[in-house]
């Protein structure tokens, strides 16, 4: 997820789907805005990383609520290698997917969603939460298992994007 932005009903609204669909890990690309959300995002039965966005002005009050503690983070889930950033440095977001160190990039910012292959890398933008800049709240889903990554509207259930890893 990415790009919540305050946006609490859009926040409950997706914490709502992640748990019905049984996620164990929530990643989240930054750009919560402000610590109240934590009481949103606590509702989660999943673990929950995330970083850093350009918008996260009150840090220390986000690294106290969620744990939020840079603006990339590494993490191996089921012998995926993923790496999560915001996306606001298109120099690094590049440099990731070209480093052939991750099979997943997680960005977020242009709050646009999207799943690129990016040469053995695929570089993922759930799209917002929020649904503030293109009216479509959005989430990503990794399946290591069946080794995908799915795009879905909250509101209507629609698959927006697939791809296989």
């Amino acid at each position: 997820m990415s790009d919540t932005h305050d946006n609490l009903p859009a926040i409950r609204q997706a914490v709502d789907f992640f748990n019905e669909k049984g996620v164990e890990l929530v990643l989240h690309a930054g750009d919560y805005v402000a610590p109240f959300v934590g009481r949103e995002l606590e509702r989660l039965n999943a673990r929950f990383m995330g970083v850093f966005g350009n918008n996260d002005g009150e840090r220390a009050g986000l690294r106290k609520a969620l744990g939020v503690e840079g603006e990339v983070i590494e993490i191996e889930a089921n012998g995926v290698k993923i790496a999560v950033t915001h996306g606001t440095n298109d120099v690094i977001v590049r440099a990731l997917a070209r480093s052939n160190l991750y099979d997943i990039v997680v960005v977020g910012h242009t709050h646009r969603y999207e799943i690129r292959e990016e040469g053995r890398t695929i570089l993922v933008n759930p799209g917002e939460v929020c649904g503030y800049l293109t009216g479509i709240k959005s989430v990503a889903l990794l399946d290591t298992v069946r080794r995908d990554v799915r795009i879905i509207n909250l509101d209507t259930g629609e698959l927006l994007g697939v791809m296989g890893l």
